[in-house]
């Protein structure tokens, strides 16, 4: 018997239209785990390298995590992957709500897809029957109207609905697959199942999942449930009201935003509203957003309350499910002032399917380029004046690729290059052709330097985690905050949070040391990469500062519903194949040392010579070369030899290769 997974996955080739049924490896379970590890494996073992995102070749992943359907608090996540139209490098976005369990239910741990169809199809899971379906009739529908035509057509109500809007349909590039309470959106994964004419999944699963020992199990579910109660009655103290608490950034409890709003950048992450955060704003955006949220709401087997129903039905649609920080996203990157402006056209979006962070960053993108006469009257014919009425006319160009919105469509980073005319220089937010979340920052931060040049990921919300942004001000307090800091891996962390001074000679950027930051990097990085194997809310484990879940107890939990023997040394290993195996990915797709760099004007205040020795130091770290590529040692060590050897095969490795620490022992020696 298989624990905790069900030991099979369902494969469908849309071009053929196959169906199968097909069992999985436990020797994988043992290396991968599950989720994103078995995921990366799949994408590895059976994408070439050259295919195009759009290519039947790619394949597109909907995967359980390995603890995904048990009892586990939050262990809930769909941890979809592909290949990017962005970045053209691997893709995964990790979705909540209630699909992933539903799917284990239904006795699967991943729908692996390849090929295209020719036609517009939806596919339906129900337990063992499992059928590829005309979706004609839903073409050009909104993906939440699709979702709830679907459900309609089934007579099945409870059946869990991935679709995608008109967005996908004609393959923006940042084009979203939403869920009713989630969606995963980064990287373009929406626009992979528009080419693959998939416009929805559809499940419902009745069958049970099986844990190796269900007593030992409950005794740690219940723990974490009664650390949860804990954390709500003891918020942080000294951090932004937002890093207070735990669960997915609370956007929709909270009403001050003076924080997001005076911290980060408006605009195409370029200008600052300063002054713009008074009482009267906050009075006015506080009785906004009590009229727009319906009622606050969880994902599967969750008690915290992150997302919210919101009604907007002057917009022809009824409700629809917002979280985080994308009630903002559009109201900064319009630089407006109206709160209900955000509502209205983030659930707009939503149904079109297309991504929270990249599209206002586009259109700001866009209104910079006609501000400044590099895009004209000819290119944006009927363009209206004021920005939130352009926010809306280019919403609509986009997600149907008319005009202007064709190019736009592809994002910044390659529209600007298609565009020219010194449009380049106001692709001012992307990292590795990705637009990332709009901030703008005083003085270069190391440890966000390599978390934003080095992450997989593109996105920093879903790289950072664990430590408070800024050191608090007095010894007390601080000694104070490390009392109960048990979620450390080491008791180094918490000396270095207690002598972390805000100035004076140990003042950023010359503090923390390189070796002390690649430390902290890859703890923030390495907890998000275990959630992701096992499918647990980053809100819960890798996000919040002193989470429930954490390095000391999640190989119990692993343990106790898989059987096998995982402690703290073993996760962490495995955290560490993933995250190598992943790179290595990306690697024989054309990523090097070139590409990890955030845009010139990220940080106001740069130090060139520092930020080379971070990504040295972190390359050594990590067992990398100059290039920022896994060595043949440090693959070999991790059980990827396979890696190691086609990388050698293809000349990527050369045989007899000097290593980072090598290349470094030398400089040292020669000074």
């Amino acid at each position: 018997m298989r624990y905790a997974e069900t030991g099979y996955n369902l494969e469908i080739d849309l071009s053929r239209g196959g169906i199968e049924r097909v069992p999985t490896d436990p020797k994988d379970t043992a290396l991968y785990l599950g989720g994103l590890g078995t995921n990366a494996k799949l994408l590895w073992d059976r994408v070439p390298p050259e295919a195009e995102p759009f290519s039947p070749d790619n394949l597109l992943i909907f995967s359980t995590g390995l603890l995904g359907g048990t009892p586990a608090t939050g262990a809930n996540r769909t941890i979809v992957s592909t290949f990017s139209p962005q970045t053209l490098l691997m893709a995964y976005s990790m979705m909540g709500g209630f699909f992933a369990p539903e799917l284990k239910y239904a006795g699967y741990d991943k729908v692996i897809i390849r090929g295209n169809s020719p036609e517009l199809v939806y596919l339906w899971i129900n337990d063992d029957k499992v059928e590829i379906r005309d979706a004609s009739h839903l073409q050009g529908k909104g993906a939440l109207e699709a979702a709830e035509m679907i459900r309609r057509e089934l007579k099945e109500p409870k059946a869990q609905v991935c679709a995608i809007g008109l967005a996908g349909e004609n393959r923006v590039y940042y084009a979203s697959i939403e869920h009713s309470r989630s969606s995963a959106s980064r990287g373009g994964i929406g626009a992979v199942m528009g080419a693959k004419k998939l416009k929805a999944v559809a499940v419902r699963g009745k069958k049970d999942i099986n844990v190796a020992r269900p007593e030992e199990f409950m005794t740690l579910c219940n723990e974490v449930l009664n650390y949860i109660q804990h954390r709500a009655k003891n918020p942080i103290k000294g951090v932004p009201p937002i890093l207070a608490g735990i669960g997915s950034p609370q956007e929709m409890a909270i009403h001050d935003e003076e924080w997001h709003t005076t911290s980060f950048a408006w605009g195409n992450a370029r200008h600052r509203r300063k002054g713009f955060w008074t009482k009267e704003t906050a009075e006015v955006w506080k009785k906004t957003q009590e009229k727009a949220v319906e009622r606050l709401i969880s994902c599967y087997n969750c008690p915290m309350k992150c997302g919210a129903v919101v009604s907007y039905p002057a917009l022809g649609i009824s409700k629809y499910m917002m979280k985080c920080y994308s009630k903002l996203t559009y109201v900064m990157g319009a630089m407006a002032d109206d709160l209900d402006f955000g509502f209205r056209i983030a659930g707009l979006a939503q149904e079109y399917g297309v991504d929270g962070y990249t599209t206002p960053q586009v259109m700001a993108f866009a209104v910079e380029l006609y501000e400044d006469g590099i895009l004209t009257d000819q290119d944006l014919p009927g363009f209206p004046s004021g920005n939130e009425e352009r926010f809306f006319w280019l919403l609509e160009k986009i997600v149907r690729r008319e005009g202007i919105g064709d190019i736009l469509a592809k994002g910044t980073y390659w529209a600007a290059r298609q565009i020219g005319k010194g449009a380049e220089a106001y692709d001012r937010n992307t990292i590795k052709k990705h637009e990332q979340i709009p901030i703008k920052l005083g003085m270069l931060n190391p440890i966000y330097f390599l978390m934003y040049s080095t992450g997989e990921k593109m996105n920093i919300t879903q790289i950072e985690g664990q430590m408070p942004q800024v050191p608090f001000a007095t010894r007390e307090e601080r000694e104070e905050f490390v009392k109960d800091w048990i979620q450390v891996p080491d008791e180094k962390f918490k000396e270095f949070f207690l002598n972390w001074e805000l100035r004076g000679e140990n003042a950023f950027p010359h503090y923390p040391p390189p070796e002390t930051t690649c430390d902290l990097v890859e703890w923030q990085e390495t907890m998000h990469y275990i959630d992701d194997i096992l499918g647990i809310c980053a809100g819960l484990s890798s996000f919040p500062i002193k989470p429930p879940y954490h390095i000391h107890n999640l190989p119990k939990f692993i343990s106790a519903a898989t059987g096998m023997d995982f402690d703290k040394d073993r996760l962490w290993n495995t955290a560490k194949r993933i995250r190598n195996l992943v790179r290595a990915v990306n690697v024989r797709r054309g990523l090097r040392r070139s590409d990890e760099k955030p845009p010139e004007d990220h940080w106001k205040k740069r130090f060139p010579d520092l930020e080379k020795k971070l990504l040295d130091t972190y390359y050594r770290f990590k067992g990398w070369n100059s290039e920022g590529i896994p060595t043949k040692e440090t693959l070999d060590g991790l059980d990827l030899a396979y890696v190691a050897d086609d990388f050698l095969k293809r000349g990527i490795l050369n045989e007899g290769e000097t290593t980072a620490a090598e290349e470094a022992a030398e400089e040292a020696k020669q000074n």
